[in-house]
């Protein structure tokens, strides 16, 4: 847990035998608005990502076979992200992602919802990536803090009814 008790932390976890990243975390959402909250580019645009950067979204097509494009802006920094929609599910979300700024570093993620109990859904993430080098970059990048902050936002999103 996090030091505001209301405000659970993800689990981030590196897979010792292959190169992949395991991210979980609990909402008190349903399975429906956790998909909502990743397919919709609005609401994606609010919750993905540090609370010191915003982002813009520049194409957004959630579907299998889709593309997105978002870029995220600190001051005069920009950092770009893209990626394609190979499948979207009821619950389940299988796409490519890559920052441009490291163009060869494609990952495949697949996302989970699982619903846990009336209030409660598990969030489930993997990220494959090419190589331990790679992996270990990605942990070492200060991932941990964007997908913390962002979770919360996203947790926020939930409460206010906006997702």
């Amino acid at each position: 847990m996090s030091t505001a008790a209301s405000i659970p932390e993800a689990k981030i976890e590196a897979d010792p035998n292959v190169p992949i990243i395991r991210i979980t975390r609990d909402f008190q959402a349903t399975p429906e608005q956790l998909m909502r909250a990743h397919t919709d580019p609005d609401l994606f645009a609010q919750w993905i990502g540090p609370s010191n950067l915003s982002t813009k979204i520049d194409y957004w097509d959630a579907r299998s076979g889709g593309s997105w494009r978002f870029i995220n802006v600190r001051d005069d920094d920009e950092y770009a992200f893209r990626g394609c929609f190979h499948e979207i599910g009821a619950n389940k979300i299988v796409q490519t992602f890559t920052w441009e700024g490291q163009p060869d570093g494609v990952s495949l993620e697949t996302i989970v919802f699982e619903r846990v109990d009336d209030t409660t859904t598990r969030l489930v993430a993997q990220s494959l990536v090419d190589s331990f080098e790679g992996r270990d970059a990605w942990l070492s990048s200060g991932m941990e803090t964007g997908v913390n902050e962002g979770y919360a936002k996203l947790e926020e999103l939930i409460r206010s009814g906006a997702a």
